[in-house]
């Protein structure tokens, strides 16, 4: 099994709706309405997932998770991802290094909270998957994880769906996600590591990566 595990979605919503969800806390699991059953119907089917939500921050509002992630990121602390609006929808292609419970969990309960706040009346699909290259899979490998649904009234894992629609909408999102990846790597192999300083990037933040929005300290409302 690999040790590099993806937690990515491409999910419709307004700009504004956008704006709201990384405004709001997300208050319990009740967003998700079976965790524990989260790995059903695919490739860790039967392991059940009763305790590993025990670690996910709640109370916590995207715009936190997401600026800790990418300030963590610019100094080689944590790992990479993207998450930004664009052409009408969030999308998001978050990398862990490990099965770091709080991390991807979280990841999943801020996902599964978009539901309000999207602009479509399907059901929108947020993937967990584990991969080596940190690449989609294709839409009918089994090696997925877990599939979270999500739509307005709510969030559940499902264990089965057609995934064509959403490996196909994750393309683009994966393309920019290892374009990324290429520059951090240039400017690590380039970084003067007998300076004794600590390296820094700020590619993480680049609004190509990381909406504005979520480095925002928004005043009060």
């Amino acid at each position: 099994m690999s040790d590099s595990f993806l937690v990515a979605a491409r999910i419709p919503m307004t700009r504004d709706g956008f704006e709201r969800w990384l405004s709001t806390p997300v208050a319990d699991l009740s967003a998700i309405a079976n965790p524990a059953d989260m790995f059903d119907g695919w490739l860790w089917d039967g392991r059940r997932a009763d305790t590993e939500w025990d670690s996910a921050d709640t109370g916590t509002t995207p715009r936190e998770y997401f600026a800790e992630r990418a300030e963590g990121a610019c100094s080689g602390k944590s790992v990479d991802g993207v998450l930004v609006y664009r052409d009408g929808a969030l999308e998001a292609y978050l990398l862990h290094l490990g099965y770091r419970e709080r991390s991807i969990h979280t990841a999943l309960l801020l996902l599964a909270a978009t539901g309000p706040f999207t602009s479509g009346d399907t059901e929108d699909t947020v993937l967990f998957w584990a991969e080596t290259g940190a690449g989609l899979w294709d839409a009918d490998d089994d090696g997925w994880l877990a599939v979270l649904s999500v739509g307005r009234s709510g969030a559940r894992f499902v264990d089965a769906r057609d995934l064509t629609g959403t490996v196909a909408g994750l393309r683009p999102v994966e393309d920019r996600f290892f374009e990324m990846v290429e520059r951090l790597a240039e400017e690590e192999e380039s970084w003067a590591w007998d300076s004794g300083r600590d390296f820094r990037t700020e590619t993480p933040r680049d609004p190509a990566f990381t909406d504005p929005s979520v480095l925002e300290r928004p005043g009060p409302r």
